[in-house]
C-alpha cells in the first residue's frame, strides 16, 4: 500500500516547522470542514486531521519522514533493476549452457589433437 504523502495533504514542504504545520492545518480544516462548507466531503477532512496527527507529533513525523525515505529507497532500487532489465533485453543474446558445454568439449578435443 502507498504512503500517503501528508506534506502535499497539508499543502506544506517536506522541511515545514510545526507552526507551518499548524496554520497550513487551520486553513485547510476551515475551508474543508463540513460544519462550515456544506459541499465539501468528509474524506478531504479526515486526510486532512490524519496529516495533522502524524506531522504535529515530532515522534510519529520522524516515523513517517523514515518510512517516505524508504519507500523512495525502494522506488528508486526497483527503477533501476527495472533499467537493468529492459537493457538486458535489448543485447545479443547468451550462449545457452548447452552450448558453452560442447564448445567446450570441443575446444578440448582440439587441444588434445594439436599436442
Amino acid at each position: 500500500m502507498a504512503l500517503p504523502d501528508y506534506y502535499s495533504i497539508l499543502e506544506v514542504p517536506s522541511t515545514a516547522r510545526l507552526e507551518d504545520i499548524k496554520q497550513s492545518y487551520r486553513r485547510l480544516a476551515r475551508l474543508y470542514h463540513p460544519d462550515i462548507n456544506r459541499d465539501a466531503e468528509d474524506r478531504y477532512i479526515k486526510q486532512i486531521n490524519e496529516a495533522y496527527a502524524v506531522l504535529s507529533d515530532p515522534t510519529r513525523r520522524m516515523t513517517y519522514d523514515i518510512q517516505r525515505l524508504e519507500a523512495m529507497k525502494r522506488d528508486v532500487l526497483l527503477n533501476f533493476i527495472l533499467q537493468q532489465r529492459e537493457q538486458a533485453r535489448h543485447k545479443q543474446p547468451r550462449m545457452t549452457w548447452k552450448e558453452g558445454a560442447m564448445g567446450f568439449v570441443r575446444e578440448l578435443k582440439k587441444n588434445m589433437k594439436d599436442d
